[in-house]
């Protein structure tokens, strides 16, 4: 009988880098899937974001028959940690389930400098999932710069729009409000700008109507030193300017009020805006001007049909 003999299957070194390659390939044509349903799935939850903050807006609109105000204290300062210029987000915080971080600030009655363990606090809700600028920072405007003793700020994805009036640098730019302001920092258009507390507003004012009228924009902290969500001159942002407008080159663009006072988004393509009757659409970047100032404005009597 002829003994048993036990044969060694093995991979040749070829047949083991096919096997390589193959698995290189399948990996290539995953990961762009799996980075589309991420994606996806980010887009979706800051959608839900806007959602839930314009919901807080008209849970505030019920409680006090007006919308939350800005309190810079006026076009000439004072600004900085030192004064109560609270933002209309601060004054939402009872209605996004953060009360007790609210009442930190005892009703809003102390500074921003007294209340710094509250403007250092990031509120995950004010905070876009696509993006990574969620962590306290040192260089916010009038806060962290100029205007002493500084403080840091914790900074928000999501700013009021203030219209689409606008006054200052590239002239390709400046538009003259519905308002006849040309001034989109301190008389915007739209309903939030930074010292909208000196003119109160309501639903009643939104003539246009509340599903053609944008309510809150997305914004990225990367890109301005106007981004801490608690403070009035760093909540709002105007679409005077195209959303995700490119930078000038060799530009200190952080410090560029037309290009960093506008909306923008790690969203491919375009970005969410809440309207003011609470529901959420996605802009594409390319979207019409003329369209995308005309939703802006509260009471421009534009007739427009949302993209």
């Amino acid at each position: 009988m002829m003994p048993l003999r036990f044969v060694r299957i093995a991979f040749t070194l070829i047949e083991l880098l096919v096997v390589i390659a193959i698995i290189a390939v399948l990996i290539g044509l995953l990961l762009p899937a799996v980075q589309k349903v991420r994606a996806a799935a980010a887009r979706t939850k800051c959608s839900n974001n806007l959602k839930q903050i314009a919901l807080a807006v008209h849970g505030y609109h019920d409680a006090k028959n007006r919308f939350p105000e800005n309190t810079l204290a006026g076009a000439g300062g004072p600004y900085g940690p030192q004064t109560k210029a609270w933002s209309w987000l601060a004054r939402i915080l009872p209605y996004t389930e953060q009360n007790s971080l609210y009442q930190q600030t005892s009703d809003l009655a102390r500074t921003l400098y007294d209340a710094q363990n509250v403007v250092v606090t990031p509120v995950k809700l004010f905070l876009c999932p696509s993006d990574t600028a969620g962590s306290p920072r040192s260089d916010a405007a009038d806060l962290g710069v100029w205007n002493p003793p500084f403080i840091d700020a914790a900074p928000t994805n999501y700013k009021g729009v203030s219209g689409a009036n606008w006054g200052w640098g590239d002239p390709k730019w400046k538009n003259l409000g519905v308002n006849g302001s040309w001034d989109g920092l301190n008389q915007g258009d739209g309903v939030f700008y930074r010292v909208d507390w000196q003119a109160p507003k309501g639903f009643q004012a939104i003539s246009d109507g509340t599903s053609n009228t944008f309510l809150i924009g997305e914004s990225l902290p990367d890109f301005t030193h106007w981004f801490a969500w608690a403070y009035a001159n760093s909540s709002s942002a105007t679409c005077a300017i195209p959303p995700n407008v490119p930078f000038p080159p060799d530009d200190d663009y952080a410090w560029n009020w037309e290009y960093s006072t506008t909306f923008r988004s790690r969203h491919s393509g375009g970005l969410n805006f809440a309207l003011a009757d609470g529901s959420v659409r996605f802009i594409a970047d390319n979207v019409d001007l003329k369209t995308y100032r005309a939703l802006a404005t509260i009471r421009g009597g534009e007739i427009v049909t949302l993209p």
